[in-house]
């Protein structure tokens, strides 16, 4: 007999794209990898509008997705409160008048609010001295009321920021920049991933796919699938800092099997050192290209294999002559690469928000104790 050919439509619940990575069910990761990406003219709900005859990449909305871990963790902090737990607390330590901190600051305490975090900022002057700051870190430790703590970097040119970040309770460390919680993200042991890898991470599983075509016994399905395809794909992460770059790469190449599952891509990381033109063989070879490195327009498209995701983390102050204004640009040339992406995501709007609100979602889990 025959078997009958069917197309129709399904989603995949958030449930169940966890349960696809969880242990003992690798055949079904494996098989999601290996649908690969969707055409590039499609549209997701976590994407900007786009038409149906489009030729350039999905614009992928951080703003958007970041509102539904927003959304999730206030939900969650409700739960936790009205079982009698004592409101999650969230103390930002903030040094001296850089204005692009006290912008970030201000906007970690106005999403704090927004889920129901209660939450401080404690402002020092530029000039305190290194011991002063490690005296009021280790008050704050012991302070009982505040569940999760972060100093605001960067700090002045006088401190030593990595003693700093290493005098943070690491139960508390809600930037995951503690030397213990960074040991166990190496050792794929549940741990508080930093804010900005985990955004790049989340990005990746949340970001749809749609159009993909998916053979299921004799069935034929169009399907939408939550996650960009990590398994066995050619990643290249450029940027090697300890806080972005370096993270983001553990997440992405460590087993998907292990205790704090990971992308099982082939990850190549790149800096500062390596020459344009070897950056160009790596990136033209990637299925996803992850840009850290603080270089406007240092990804250009002929340096993007079509298709490719392109995730850009970089925060860029420059001159536009035509307004005479300064504005905010990533390490991607945006208009250019989009053309030939598959997904991209854009500068303001991408990875930004979706750093604050995993940052809340990490203050959560402390105060949960999750983790520690």
């Amino acid at each position: 007999m025959a078997a009958a050919t069917t197309a129709f439509s399904f989603s995949f619940a958030s449930s169940s794209s966890s349960a696809l990575l969880r242990p003992g069910l690798a055949p079904l990761r494996r098989w999601r990898a290996l649908t690969g990406p969707a055409p590039r003219a499609a549209c997701s709900a976590s994407s900007s509008p786009c038409s149906a005859d489009s030729d350039e990449a999905t614009v992928i909305s951080g703003t958007k997705l970041a509102n539904q871990v927003l959304q999730e963790v206030q939900r969650d902090v409700e739960s936790w409160i009205s079982v009698g737990n004592k409101r999650p607390h969230l103390t930002v330590v903030l040094v001296g008048d850089n204005p692009a901190s006290h912008i970030y600051v201000r906007n970690k305490i106005k999403a704090a609010a927004a889920v129901g975090i209660s939450s401080e900022i404690i402002v020092r002057p530029k000039d305190i001295s290194e011991e002063e700051l490690l005296d009021l870190t280790v008050q704050l430790n012991k302070d009982s009321r505040v569940s999760g703590l972060l100093v605001q970097l960067p700090l002045p040119d006088h401190i030593d920021e990595r003693r700093v970040c290493n005098a943070i309770a690491p139960e508390k460390d809600v930037d995951g920049f503690h030397i213990m919680n960074i040991g166990r993200l190496c050792l794929d042991q549940p741990s508080i991933i930093p804010a900005t890898a985990a955004a790049v991470w989340e990005i990746i599983k949340r970001t749809v796919l749609q159009g993909t075509f998916c053979a299921v016994v004799y069935l034929l399905i169009i399907c939408e699938i939550e996650g960009i395809p990590t398994f066995g794909k050619n990643v290249v992460v450029a940027g090697r800092s300890k806080n972005v770059g370096m993270p983001i790469s553990m997440l992405l190449h460590t087993d998907g099997e292990h205790e704090r599952p990971g992308g099982d891509a082939t990850v190549t990381i790149t800096h500062r050192y390596t020459p344009k033109e070897q950056l160009k063989i790596h990136t033209q070879l990637a299925d996803i290209v992850i840009v850290a490195a603080g270089v406007p327009k240092l990804i250009t498209t002929d340096m993007v294999k079509e298709g490719a995701a392109v995730i850009d983390v970089g925060i860029n102050h420059i001159h536009d002559p035509l307004t005479g204004k300064t504005k905010l640009v990533g390490d991607v040339d945006f208009e250019e690469v989009k053309k030939k992406a598959g997904f991209i995501t854009p500068v303001p709007g991408g990875v930004g928000p979706m750093t604050v609100a995993m940052l809340l979602k990490n203050t959560l889990l402390v105060a949960k104790k999750l983790i520690y």
